[in-house]
């Protein structure tokens, strides 16, 4: 969506340049607090007339896992303060591809229909960094319909050697 984009990036922009020193730190607290905010119920209570900003300012203070500095309950009273708390999932999106720009990496997402041990996601990591030729920040989402394999997405660029993947492409086959 053009509008969240638009809204986010200032947000994004000022965090990274507050933040420059300490970008890992931020990214983690960041996404936490991004996850929170695509919370429906959360939304809902954050935007009832009733509710103030410190409300929920210490209601997402006290749901938190890690301890958030200074910094970051300034950023996240800035954000209530502004009405923007559903931006947040966005804000975090920005502000990782303003991460990875700098550190010449990008996110992966591996879709596997099974768990992955540690092992083998190193080694899958390692073939697909250098497949993609970067740096990649991989992380894994179980998706059960895959059947088996595994489906890469790196941006807007998609590698799917799952069981269904292959299955559809048969079927196309064989129905033309």
């Amino acid at each position: 969506m053009a509008e969240l984009a638009t809204i986010a990036r200032p947000y994004a922009e000022a965090l990274y340049k507050a933040s420059a020193n300490d970008l890992a730190a931020v990214a983690t607290w960041l996404d936490e607090l991004a996850a929170f905010a695509a919370n429906a119920q959360l939304q809902q209570f954050a935007d009832s007339p009733k509710v103030t900003g410190v409300q929920v300012f210490e209601l997402i203070a006290g749901m938190v896992k890690t301890t958030l500095s200074a910094h970051a309950n300034n950023f996240l009273r800035t954000v209530i303060e502004n009405g923007r708390l559903s931006v947040l999932p966005e804000i975090a999106a920005q502000f990782r591809a303003l991460k990875n720009a700098t550190s010449g990496s990008s996110d992966a997402v591996v879709f596997s229909a099974f768990a992955i041990d540690a092992a083998a996601l190193a080694q899958v990591a390692t073939a697909l960094e250098t497949k993609f030729g970067r740096k990649l920040n991989v992380t894994v989402a179980l998706q059960p319909e895959l059947i088996g394999g595994i489906r890469v997405v790196v941006g807007d660029e998609v590698l799917d050697t799952s069981v269904k993947a292959r299955l559809e492409q048969m079927k196309v086959a064989l129905t033309a």
